[in-house]
């Protein structure tokens, strides 16, 4: 960013006039194109055919993710010429491939392995030409700076492992759009307030192209949209590249504003689609599933199957991962290390409460092949399960069976 010779309090009000710019440029573009979106989607018939898997019950236009693509598009280069951001055009080139990627997924459908070399070709593209990668680990496990290879291959991990969250998390009304709009906000901020409003540009932008989203995906009837791939896939790469500059820009710890634990930090901060991720990945594998398969295995499903509906699941989500943000901002006291078990400790144990309490109740069918509670090869947990559901609370399992019990049931 280029500083003339006036006064500190003359470029915090300028970059904040151009940070709302951008974001209003982007709320605008987003908000007034999808009803034409819509119009068109409903003309070619472009619609989320409701199946075993879905969540909704309706014919919904999946096409939100072009909205979300020019609104955040236009307000990302609408203020370009105020800053230097480096990358700028790798950013933009990454996020067209990932739009043209999901669009043709939403309208034709593509294979997981086409889309996974995508995300490959796209981490390429920033790493090597954006240079956007993990060149620190800021003290984890004792590690400070790392080499070319294991920065490459950690970076591409967490954008294939990001591009993935977002649009595995992308099965209810409004969570990814605004789980990623708390996030992206949070991100900005600190841009903002560190002096890099360059990245700031880009995270509101961001914000401002879904809150135009959200409003339709949620409170929408007769204009209801989803983002579909073409909006999680772009969603993603972006949060990535996001959250990459938000750990380098901390590796200089004296800086205002310098965040001590950055990378558990971020983790904290995306805590429910990175451990949703991973979790269902892991119960996938178990089952013997290939972990890009579909199901109903997610955290929000759990909610959904104990009565909650869309709106009220997403925010319960919301609220938890607001309240875990403002912990890990709390607890940088804690170090790198101690704070990333605390992320997995209590967030693991805060991501199984919704499958323990169907678990209780009884709330998933045992014939529901999308979305299951324990594994059914255990025929002795699933005769515990038929007697519980015959009205029998007395029934007890002895003592001798505790240890098998445990190992068969999974409260994932």
């Amino acid at each position: 960013m280029i500083l003339l010779n006036l006064p500190n309090s003359y470029f915090c009000m300028r970059d904040f006039l151009y940070i709302f710019i951008c974001f209003l440029i982007a709320l605008i573009v987003s908000a007034r194109t999808i009803p034409t979106v819509i119009n068109v989607s409903r003309q070619l018939k472009l619609f989320a055919v409701p199946n075993g898997r879905s969540s909704t019950i309706y014919k919904i236009p999946t096409l939100g993710g072009i909205s979300i693509f020019l609104g955040f598009i236009m307000g990302l280069t609408l203020t370009r010429n105020f800053y230097i951001l480096p990358g700028l055009s790798f950013i933009i080139a990454a996020a067209m491939i990932m739009f043209f990627v999901g669009l043709k997924d939403d309208i034709v459908s593509l294979s997981a392995s086409k889309k996974l070399m995508s995300q490959i070709l796209v981490a390429g593209i920033l790493m090597f030409l954006g240079n956007f990668r993990f060149t620190n680990l800021h003290g984890f496990l004792g590690i400070e700076t790392i080499s070319l290879i294991p920065s490459v291959l950690l970076t591409g991990f967490v954008f294939i492992v990001f591009i993935n969250a977002f649009n595995l998390i992308d099965g209810i009304d409004g969570l990814a759009a605004g789980l990623s709009i708390f996030s992206a906000s949070v991100f900005g901020v600190w841009f903002f307030l560190s002096g890099h409003s360059e990245f700031s540009i880009v995270a509101f932008s961001l914000v401002g192209s879904l809150t135009g989203f959200f409003f339709y995906n949620v409170y929408g009837n007769k204009n209801k949209i989803f983002m579909g791939d073409t909006g999680s896939l772009t969603l993603g790469t972006i949060m990535a590249v996001l959250v990459i500059q938000f750990n380098e820009f901390n590796i200089d710890k004296s800086a205002p504003y310098a965040i001590l634990s950055a990378p558990a930090v971020s983790f904290g901060v995306l805590l429910y689609p990175l451990l949703d991720t991973v979790r269902v990945f892991a119960i996938r594998i178990i089952q013997k599933k290939s972990p890009f398969s579909a199901d109903k295995n997610h955290a929000h499903h759990r909610l959904l199957a104990l009565g909650m509906n869309h709106r009220n699941a997403t925010y319960l989500i919301l609220a938890a991962n607001m309240a875990f943000t403002f912990a890990v901002f709390h607890f940088q006291w804690m170090g790198i290390t101690g704070l990333m078990i605390f992320n997995l400790v209590v967030g693991g144990l805060i991501m199984v409460i919704p499958s323990y309490v169907a678990s209780i109740k009884n709330s998933i069918a045992m014939d529901d092949p999308y979305q299951r509670i324990i594994f059914f090869n255990n025929r002795y947990f699933t005769d515990l399960r038929e007697k519980r559901l015959a009205n029998k609370p007395n029934y007890r399992v002895p003592l001798k069976h505790f240890k098998e019990q445990l190992q068969r049931i999974s409260f994932w």
